[in-house]
């Protein structure tokens, strides 16, 4: 069965586990939308900070200039981190679950700004463009893919049903934003829950295939504006969500490009949901 749907959100997340970032359009690339995931947060071994430590994150805000890279922190002030490479980034070994990669290490400024706004040793890393990052072929049936700093998939996708579906359940009548999520795109159009059903994504000259379904951490539980951590969603999402195949409730798809690198997708876009029927 094949629907139409639109495509009404689109968000990038430049330092993963940031706040994400709305734009009206972008090019999309193998390993993710422009920009999507290409710095990251590291502790003095390496080893990646998220919002599950660090519930702060969310409140480190994101911009791209011309130029720069732009951050915000309540009463931190700001830092800006060149969009060019500097022959001045030394490589140093990093973690990312279970993947280990060589990034580039964006200097002792950024550095100093991160430990500050979180209370740890920590520093900013770059995706070093020489590395590739597959993503687990068990889940994209042998098809080649790569990410950079996402979880493990280059792109997640949510539907405006589903959250509202999720919202009619909270006790109360739950009012929790897209964001929470932190999909890259967000589409209308079709039923709730869609998304499990999902096999591609496509239009004219762009193709996405779904992957793995999207398991659901504490990060969800936390809001995005003043990082406060709530029960929600995952105390309703474990009443209806359970997947056998996980330790944790399942919502979204993620989604590898199968055709279409290179292409501007933009807010208001038509395209079509393939579903099994």
């Amino acid at each position: 069965m094949r629907v139409d749907v639109r495509l009404t959100g689109l968000n990038l997340y430049p330092v993963k586990s940031c706040a994400g970032l709305p734009v009206a359009e972008s090019i999309l690339k193998p390993h993710g939308l422009e920009w999507d995931r290409e710095w990251m947060v590291v502790d003095a071994g390496g080893q990646f900070l998220t919002q599950r430590g660090h519930p702060r994150m969310a409140q480190i805000r994101t911009a791209l200039t011309g130029a720069s890279l732009v951050l915000d922190f309540p009463g931190s002030g700001s830092l800006q981190v060149p969009l060019r490479h500097s022959e001045t980034y030394r490589s140093i070994r990093v973690s990312v679950w279970k993947d280990a990669v060589d990034a580039l290490d964006c200097g002792k400024d950024a550095a100093a700004w991160f430990s500050s706004v979180l209370g740890v040793p920590a520093r900013l890393v770059r995706w070093n463009s020489d590395c590739r990052r597959p993503c687990p072929q068990e889940w994209t049936g042998g098809v080649d893919a790569e990410a950079r700093f996402a979880d493990a998939y280059p792109y997640l996708l949510l539907s405006e049903g589903t959250l509202e579906d999720l919202n009619r359940r909270i006790p109360g009548g739950g009012r929790l934003p897209m964001n929470r999520f932190r999909p890259n795109l967000v589409i209308e159009g079709c039923a709730p829950l869609a998304e499990d059903v999902l096999t591609e994504l496509e239009s004219p000259t762009i193709a996405f295939r779904a992957v793995k379904p999207c398991t659901r951490c504490s990060i969800t539980t936390t809001d995005q504006e003043t990082a406060e951590v709530g029960p929600e969603p995952l105390r309703t999402l474990s009443t209806y969500r359970k997947d056998s195949r996980f330790s944790a409730p399942v919502l979204g798809q993620n989604l590898i490009l199968i055709r279409g690198a290179g292409e501007r997708l933009r807010i208001g876009d038509t395209m079509t949901l393939s579903v099994r029927a």
